[in-house]
């Protein structure tokens, strides 16, 4: 008996160990640039801010056509500061570069994406 119970606590503290290298682990950090199309906070449950960003990349290299690709990011709900800038930044529709945590996992408390926003710059235009 005391052997299941010593394999049972093992197990548990595995369990532990593993989820919260998922909960604030860092796969990647970055940096994208573009406008900010829309930052909100939704959920029925969990309200956390989720927002994107509009790239505004170029096509091929013969064509100046601008192609919309988007990137979805959430933004963790104590970083107040960065919701405010995001939200500045959407209404003057002013480029801004996103750096940004790649975390391993999703959970819904969280945020809907593996991308969270930890700062934003803003352009200066030349």
């Amino acid at each position: 008996m005391k052997i299941v119970r010593t394999i049972l606590i093992l197990l548990l503290l595995a369990g532990a160990g593993v989820l919260a290298y998922y909960y604030w682990g860092t796969y990647s950090e970055g940096v994208r640039s573009g406008v900010v199309v829309k930052i909100s906070r939704k959920g029925v449950v969990f309200k956390t801010w989720e927002g994107q960003l509009n790239l505004m990349t170029f096509g091929a290299v013969r064509s100046q056509n601008m192609i919309s690709e988007s990137f979805d990011f959430s933004v963790a709900g104590n970083n107040e500061d960065v919701v405010r800038e995001l939200e500045s930044a959407s209404l003057s529709g002013e480029r801004v570069s996103l750096f940004y945590e790649e975390r391993f996992a999703t959970f819904p408390w969280r945020g809907d994406t593996r991308y969270f926003v930890i700062r934003v710059e803003k352009k200066k235009d030349k």
